[in-house]
């Protein structure tokens, strides 16, 4: 393994870095001379990660080893975006899915998917903003998903933790207004991951048509990241369908507060 000295361009700490989405972020963030911080579960995969990284792009790679949705975890992993003042860019993009009813999924998986989708995001990208508006830069790049955007039967927990990261991106994008810090969402939508296994869904299921290279999605997310987009739907061609809800979300929103009496619908004086 090669190494080199700290990188002019900062840190980036990707989370789900051993696999899917978060490998090829660590795969393209490298390429563009970002040094590295890899957080995932899976030591030995890091590792292998870490030392191809360094070998091919002379930059360095550090290990995380940290359970995201376990306390001690999440601590790790926020201390070292409070210490590490080289860190620059947070890839929030660990979580996972499980594509069963209600009534068919454990507490004890209920809890530990809004541990890993909401709660740690959540953590991170706070420690992250506090970071990065003190030092008055930074970017902060939020994985959520197209199944956050309406709700899908099949994913009764996955689809709500994702609407809440597309939520609370953009309310973070409404605190760094006007500042150098820079806050993305991206909303994928199928795409080649170990995330399917994982769900219990065979990606055979699914018109290949439909699916996207994890490659793809993240070329895409940072183009559009490069282009100034503050929400990325990498397969989304008609960019009016995302203004469109957009538009309606913020009459719907005005058009329940101006008023405080009933509808006249409801028939009450």
């Amino acid at each position: 393994m090669s190494e080199s000295n700290s990188s002019s361009l900062g840190t980036a700490i990707v989370t789900g870095a051993s696999s899917g989405i978060g490998k090829v972020y660590a795969d393209r963030l490298a390429a563009r001379g970002y040094d590295l911080v890899l957080v995932a579960r899976r030591t030995d995969r890091l590792q292998q990660i870490a030392a191809d990284l360094q070998e091919r792009f002379s930059i360095r790679a550090e290990v995380l080893v940290a359970d995201l949705s376990q306390p001690a975890g999440l601590s790790a992993t926020i201390e070292k975006i409070v210490s590490d003042e080289s860190i620059s860019v947070l890839v929030n993009n660990a979580g996972y899915s499980l594509a069963k009813p209600l009534t068919e999924t454990g507490s004890e998986v209920m809890a530990n998917m809004i541990a890993l989708n909401v709660i740690a995001l959540t953590a991170l990208s706070k420690a992250a903003l506090e970071r990065f508006t003190l030092r008055g830069n930074g970017t902060i790049i939020n994985i959520g998903s197209g199944a956050g955007v309406a709700p899908i039967a099949w994913i009764p927990v996955y689809g709500p933790t994702k609407a809440y990261v597309l939520q609370f991106t953009q309310i973070l994008q409404q605190h760094v207004e006007g500042t150098n810090v820079r806050v993305q969402l991206v909303l994928p939508g199928a795409v080649v991951s170990e995330g399917w296994d994982v769900a219990g869904v065979s990606l055979d299921t699914i018109d290949p048509a439909t699916v996207m290279t994890t490659e793809d999605c993240v070329d895409a997310a940072l183009s559009g990241l490069d282009r100034g987009e503050l929400i990325t739907v990498p397969s989304l061609q008609d960019e009016t369908l995302l203004r469109n809800l957009e538009a309606a979300a913020g009459a719907l929103l005005q058009a329940v507060f101006e008023s405080g009496k009933p509808a006249t619908r409801y028939g009450l004086k």
